[in-house]
């Protein structure tokens, strides 16, 4: 296994906190400008739609993956930058 890749992993596990908490405030933001409660409904939620909870959960899943994949690649493009090897 490659150093630089060992070396990421630190770096990508701080990165993936990071992207969920950003994900987490952007669909929050997001499910507010739709219209909606201010809190999104849990799957588990008895009153709330069928469509409503899968509607929550397509959007959450295309934000939280939106925004993972622009934070793991601002990562490694910046470690590209600081040791000019790809860390993947």
């Amino acid at each position: 296994m490659k150093i630089s890749k060992i070396a990421y992993k630190p770096v990508g596990l701080a990165l993936g906190a990071t992207s969920g908490m950003i994900a987490g405030a952007a669909f929050k933001q997001a499910w507010k400008m739709a219209g909606h409660d201010d809190d999104a409904p849990d799957a588990t939620d008895e009153d709330r739609s069928w469509q409503e909870i899968l509607l929550a959960a397509a959007l959450q899943g295309a934000i939280f993956a939106v925004v993972k994949a622009a934070v793991d690649r601002a990562g490694a493009t910046t470690v590209r930058r600081l040791t000019s090897t790809w860390p993947g």
